[in-house]
């Protein structure tokens, strides 16, 4: 068992060459491997890449572009000089814990990927699994890390937190509650360090090209997807158009003849949880759906193969989620260790029926909430999932034959549901 637990902490090595170099036609693109010398535990000192890969098992290394520039077509791809997780040196590493493992780096990047669209407030986006487990807006750093943290204090357990502002005291404690594998920010304000080493395996990292995150809105670069043959897929990488309300578009639609349109416009809060929701589906692995409220994630439904289904178990995890910060903050433990000791005789089971009744009155704190999917509805059975637990407007796609019965669905709710169309598809595999 020890060597089972050991295999997680070891530092696997690669045999990754130091530079790497890729040729489009007579563009070439030059790569060069990112190193950490890092004191270890037993102070000696290592210079190493990555941990591992995915698996323990993996060999790993990332790669910085330092050289060339792309031009495909009418499309003009990153340059050399705008490193973010790939520019990460030892001394961005406040707190190295261990040499980060891929998984670690790229949750922060996908953090990065949803932070550039709200780095003009404070935002948090908490990560497990390249997933958005929770993601929240507030007026402080701590009130939007506090929120996305309660969407989801299960998932959040070892999970990577981005944040758009420098981490205060307040924050800092927060963090500190729990255990996180990874905390990227622009700055530490002083006293937060020693706040946060309390977790010695936290990886500590700042990140000073978050102020300038949003310069990235509009870069694009290229995104490989290895295939088991060996071949490749090259495509450019998505781009968010949906910026403001300005960019959506009335849910309107024609079924033999007829003109199906929205009864009700979506209010000023709903347009706004919009294009919030629409930002935080740009990082969501597709088939997805997720429901937002007031600037915080309320359920993530991630990786389906139906999106009727997405649409349920964004729904299931709102309740189990709801549950369990109910239940913490009702008798500080989880509803699983509640359920659990009701179930050992150790509790009366009067407490587990109080938090289950608190939770069906309030659907999981989903009535309010605004459902956003990643691409449009071929059935208006997803949309009924949603109104059936109380949101009050969709934001989707559009484009399928079947707008109208999506559209029905709203105006036949009661009160009537409010949908807009991006007419863009947000899909991320």
């Amino acid at each position: 068992m020890s060597d089972i637990k050991k295999m997680y902490t070891n530092i696997l090595g690669d045999s990754f060459p130091m530079e790497m170099t890729i040729s489009f036609g007579d563009q070439t693109l030059v790569y060069r491997k990112r190193t950490w010398k890092i004191t270890m535990e037993d102070g000696t000192t290592e210079e190493r890449g990555l941990r591992y890969g995915e698996n323990p098992d993996q060999e790993a290394a990332l790669y910085e572009l330092v050289n060339g520039n792309l031009v495909l077509g009418d499309c003009k791809f990153i340059e050399p000089g705008n490193a973010l997780v790939s520019g990460i040196t030892v001394e961005d590493m406040l707190q190295v814990g261990k040499h980060p493992g891929k998984i670690n780096l790229t949750d922060v990047d996908n953090g990065l990927n949803i932070l550039k669209y709200l780095v003009d407030r404070p935002a948090a986006i908490i990560l497990k699994h390249n997933n958005p487990c929770g993601a929240a807006i507030g007026d402080s750093l701590a009130e939007a890390y506090n929120r996305a943290n309660r969407a989801d204090r299960i998932a959040a357990f070892g999970g990577a937190v981005v944040m758009s502002r420098p981490v205060d005291r307040e924050t800092a404690e927060l963090m500190a509650e729990n255990y996180l594998e990874v905390v990227c920010a622009p700055e530490y304000e002083e006293g937060t360090l020693e706040i946060l080493a309390s977790r010695k395996n936290l990886r500590v990292i700042r990140m000073d090209a978050i102020h300038r995150l949003a310069d990235f809105e509009k870069y694009r670069f290229v995104d490989f997807k290895s295939l088991i043959d060996g071949g490749i897929i090259v495509q450019q990488s998505a781009v968010n158009s949906i910026r403001s309300p300005k960019d959506l578009k009335p849910a309107v639609a024609t079924w033999k003849g007829k003109e199906y349109r929205c009864k009700r416009e979506p209010s000023q809060r709903e347009l706004d949880d919009m294009i919030f929701g629409w930002a935080v589906e740009h990082g969501v692995t597709s088939n997805s759906v997720i429901y937002v409220k007031e600037g915080c994630t309320t359920g993530i439904g991630t990786g389906e193969q139906d999106r009727v289904g997405v649409a349920e178990i964004a729904v299931h995890k709102a309740y189990i989620k709801y549950a369990d910060i109910t239940c913490f903050d009702r008798f500080g433990i989880p509803y699983a260790d509640l359920a659990l000791e009701v179930e050992q005789g150790k509790r009366d089971r009067a407490d587990k029926e109080e938090i289950d009744a608190k939770v069906k009155a309030d659907r999981g704190g989903l009535p309010g909430s605004v459902m956003i999917s990643d691409a449009f509805f071929p059935f208006r059975d997803a949309a009924d999932v949603g109104i059936r637990e109380g949101i009050t407007a969709i934001l989707q796609a559009g484009g399928s034959m079947r707008d109208y019965a999506s559209i029905e669905a709203c105006n036949e709710a009661d009160p009537p549901v409010a949908m807009m169309f991006t007419g863009q598809r947000s899909f991320k595999h």
